[in-house]
């Protein structure tokens, strides 16, 4: 996909792949995100697709339930060592039991802070723990400093605190799928989520786009912000003076003795199900996902390779280090084939404002749930 990988890489990957496979020769086409969906699925549906296919990794189920993929699952756990794969990736990837995706990049939310208003409120290190971090963060809350930038409707940001209590955003249930933020766990994780967000002036009304949240970090007055290393280089070309005083650290989690959960994004490999070139194929996302050339994406692109056992090769990266922490706790949304159609309406969004703004937590929960429910329904 289009600006997943540098062409540096797919030339060296290209270059090293037909050194040791003499009789494949490999076509690299790049696509664009807009509209790859409904391009993938017409291709798997008249057996004209790619043998192999880079795709979201919350977008597997969707092609499964076509019939459409080939079940990877003996190759996972004989030869790829499944069992270190980030879950993040691996869960959506896994459909009824079969592995159809397998993981090859992530990318997660850390929290990016200025480490001048930290110093300036005597803080010396990072938190450890959600108490600790509220604490920390109330203190440099402060006359014209926010403790933290977290817009109202950052619903990935919402999930993770979902998912440390132990909640879901929706459950199957004998086949079918519902929404659960209504339940307690998850109903504790928006109870945070509001102690959290204000400790800053973000909207309760929008999410973190409107406006960019680097925007307004990079004008000096936010201590903290929660968003993707990449965010950095946005921040930094606004207000190049901010350049060498951000840090990174994972979003913590109820306790210190491990990260908060986060939603990882990133991608999974998919083969067709119909492709004449199975072998190759197989060999292909054998490579991409193996230890060599998981070392070389992760260190070319900043992201975080696909097995936790490789995270010390971003160590010496401040930003992908945090998020490979973070990473071990990585969550994925619903396993559901319709959950496209929730993100596309998503109930979520106004159900955090409404909470924000004064409403009963648990009715309006229960009314994006039931929304959830419905549109999960095939």
């Amino acid at each position: 996909m289009k600006d997943s990988a540098s062409d540096d890489f797919v030339q060296r990957f290209k270059q090293g792949f037909e050194k040791e496979h003499k009789d494949v020769e490999l076509d690299v086409r790049i696509q664009e995100w807009t509209g790859i969906g409904e391009k993938i699925t017409a291709a798997l549906k008249s057996g004209d697709a790619p043998d192999v296919i880079e795709v979201g990794n919350t977008q597997v189920p969707q092609y499964a339930a076509s019939g459409g993929l080939l079940d990877m699952t003996l190759e996972s756990l004989r030869d790829w060592g499944s069992d270190a794969w980030l879950p993040g990736l691996a869960q959506p990837g896994n459909v009824d039991g079969m592995q159809y995706g397998i993981p090859w990049y992530a990318a997660n939310r850390v929290v990016i802070y200025n480490k001048d208003l930290f110093g300036a409120a005597g803080i010396t290190k990072p938190p450890k723990d959600r108490a600790e971090w509220l604490a920390d963060t109330a203190k440099l809350n402060s006359g014209s400093t926010q403790g933290i930038y977290l817009a109202g409707q950052d619903w990935y940001t919402l999930a993770g605190f979902v998912w440390d209590e132990g909640g879901e955003l929706a459950q199957e249930d004998t086949g079918d799928w519902k929404g659960t933020l209504d339940s307690p766990a998850a109903l504790r994780g928006m109870q945070f989520y509001k102690r959290l967000q204000a400790l800053g002036r973000g909207p309760r009304n929008a999410d973190e786009a409107t406006p960019p949240q680097a925007d307004v970090f990079a004008k000096g007055k936010v201590a903290q912000m929660i968003a993707v290393p990449g965010a950095a280089k946005a921040v930094q070309k606004a207000n190049p003076r901010l350049a060498d005083k951000l840090g990174y650290f994972p979003i913590p989690g109820p306790t210190d003795a491990k990260p908060g959960a986060v939603f990882t994004g990133g991608s999974d490999l998919i083969i067709p199900r119909r492709t004449a070139r199975r072998a190759e194929a197989v060999q292909v996302v054998a490579a991409l996902t193996g230890e060599k050339w998981q070392t070389d994406l992760a260190t070319t692109m900043n992201y975080v390779p696909n097995k936790s056992t490789l995270a010390h090769t971003v160590e010496g990266q401040a930003g992908t280090a945090a998020m490979a922490k973070g990473a071990a706790q990585g969550r994925a949304t619903p396993n559901s084939p319709q959950w496209a159609a929730v993100e596309a309406e998503n109930p979520i969004k106004p159900y955090m404002t409404a909470v924000l703004e004064g409403a009963d937590p648990k009715k309006a929960a229960k009314t994006a749930s039931d929304r959830i429910t419905t549109l999960l329904f095939p």
